[in-house]
């Protein structure tokens, strides 16, 4: 999932008062003066960026997390691209059609880019890539299962033909499934793709010290022009409150979160910029469905009805967040208010339900979550929350990648990951609730809803896709695979010698155009 953490990672599957995100609260990166780029010699060429977690992969076709793609997002290029404002615009596609019955997809593709390793891209390389995000281990395959098949009749033309219309295609093709990896890479590589990647980005893979930092370089032959930046590191830091000291005495420039508790200080410090908006993710608890003792509907339930949102928010993010019931946040074209925000703690419920589940005196379980404090303070407030009712949670910290790998393993009971959110409402459902789900993490299988999440993606109109996941809300309700707990926001902060940073709906850093004074 381009996970979130919850507790830890926050973010694509994070769950945190850390938000990610793109909007300004001190000032307005786009209204603020900046200055032109100053001669080679008098500009700083180094770019230091805090991530919130270890990248577990650099492949897109294995990606789940936000951190991922904040790197990859640098190194590939997609074929399709966002606008700051949402649009979806043309990238490594140049032009491109649409038959009328919305089955036939052709593409012409840019010519005379290359992969950082000097090969070619072309419709061939294009045809690999999607073949490959199509396959069974790939955890693209819900995104392009459409896909009936591919042609190339040409070198720089591709035509994608699907099973059935397919309304998020283009959205998708902006993210992880759109991002072209080199063909001759992958086939030299094998299993060791993932350490050595290589796209068309403006930025190629350099090295890479596990747990600690990743550097890129910029890509001297990169097709819309070199970067401004002559290198760019990923410093890796688990631990919010370090990542915002580490800006603040310079060691980084760039942070992709911000513990609530500061955001007030930085964005009074003339030093620095803080970006802070409600964004398209949510942050939860997955509940494994085909385990004790959440197999148990009623068990799910009485969980679901214990929680009080609101109070959440406003003591661990001091508001910084919305409290969330549903997948789709305010800031969705799909958001629903009285099914999307959560109705107020029941008691009456959770004692109604824990006596229909057979478990009238309470239950136990075990949380995972990322091993952070923000994530335990939020863990701890849930387990709070919950005691009351005697079901005892038990709080499991661990390191992202091993959250990470239980989730996708289903060896968990309760798993603290959110989603950093997508502009399409298909990409922050599908996947996580159909039954085969590519990032189904609880093991949830329904008919109902396969059904209405099959009907809404194939619906080219968006009331009648609002219509069809209202009703699949309605039924997410009904079975409780996952505890919605907050909408986060996109929130950043940055030093103010950085310039030209821009804020996208999906919480990820476009490095290219930025430069430091």
């Amino acid at each position: 999932m381009a996970r979130n953490r919850w507790f830890g990672a926050l973010t694509a599957i994070s769950l945190i008062g850390v938000v990610a995100g793109c909007g300004d609260v001190h000032a307005s990166p786009g209204s603020m003066k900046q200055p032109t780029p100053a001669a080679a010699d008098t500009r700083v060429t180094t770019l230091t960026v805090g991530l919130q977690a270890d990248p577990a992969t650099l492949d897109p076709a294995l990606s789940s997390a936000l951190v991922d793609r904040q790197v990859m997002a640098n190194i590939y290029d997609t074929l399709f691209a966002l606008t700051p404002s949402g649009k979806i615009v043309p990238n490594l596609v140049q032009s491109y059609s649409i038959s009328k019955d919305g089955l036939v997809y052709t593409f012409q593709l840019r010519r005379g880019i290359k992969f950082q390793d000097g090969t070619p891209f072309n419709a061939e390389a294009v045809k690999f890539n999607l073949t490959r995000d199509m396959a069974p281990t790939s955890a693209r395959k819900s995104e392009l299962s459409s896909i009936e098949s591919i042609e190339t009749p040409g070198p720089y033309t591709v035509v994608i033909r699907l099973s059935h219309p397919y309304s998020p295609l283009l959205a998708v093709l902006t993210d992880r499934a759109g991002m072209m990896v080199s063909p001759t890479a992958v086939k030299k590589e094998g299993a060791n793709y993932p350490e050595h990647p290589v796209g068309t980005g403006p930025f190629a893979f350099s090295s890479r010290v596990k747990g600690d930092h990743i550097t890129l370089v910029a890509n001297p032959h990169y097709w819309k022009g070199k970067p401004k930046l002559n290198e760019v590191t990923f410093k890796i830091f688990t631990d919010p409150n370090v990542e915002i000291t580490n800006l603040e005495n310079g060691s980084i420039q760039l942070a992709d979160q911000v513990p609530a508790q500061q955001l007030s200080l930085l964005e009074k410090d003339k030093n620095f910029v803080v970006s802070n908006q409600p964004g398209l993710g949510y942050q939860g608890i997955y509940l494994n469905v085909t385990q004790p003792p959440f197999n148990n509907k009623y068990l799910r339930l009485a969980v679901d009805a214990a929680i009080n949102r609101s109070l959440l928010v406003n003591v661990a993010l001091k508001g910084e967040a919305t409290p969330a019931w549903g997948p789709f946040s305010p800031e969705s074209p799909v958001f629903n208010r009285s099914l999307d925000l959560p109705p107020a703690p029941n008691s009456q419920l959770v004692v109604k339900y824990l006596r229909e589940a057979g478990d009238p005196n309470g239950f136990t379980f075990t949380l995972q979550t990322a091993n952070n404090p923000v994530s335990t303070e939020i863990a701890q407030i849930v387990q709070s929350m919950l005691q009351p009712y005697h079901i005892q949670m038990n709080i499991q910290q661990l390191e992202f990648g091993t959250l990470l790998a239980n989730n996708t393993n289903h060896d968990f009971q309760a798993s603290a990951l959110g989603w950093s959110g997508r502009i399409d409402p298909d990409n922050n459902a599908y996947q996580f609730w159909h039954t085969g789900g590519a990032q189904n993490g609880s093991n949830f299988s329904d008919p109902t809803a396969d059904k209405l999440l099959d009907e809404a993606r194939q619906t080219l109109s968006m009331p009648q896709r609002k219509a069809y996941y209202d009703a699949f809300v309605q039924e997410l309700h009904r079975q409780d695979p996952y505890i919605f707990l907050y909408f986060p926001n996109n929130t950043y902060a940055y030093a103010r010698q950085l310039h030209g940073f821009q804020s996208y709906p999906d919480g990820v850093f476009r490095l290219y155009s930025m430069w430091l004074s």
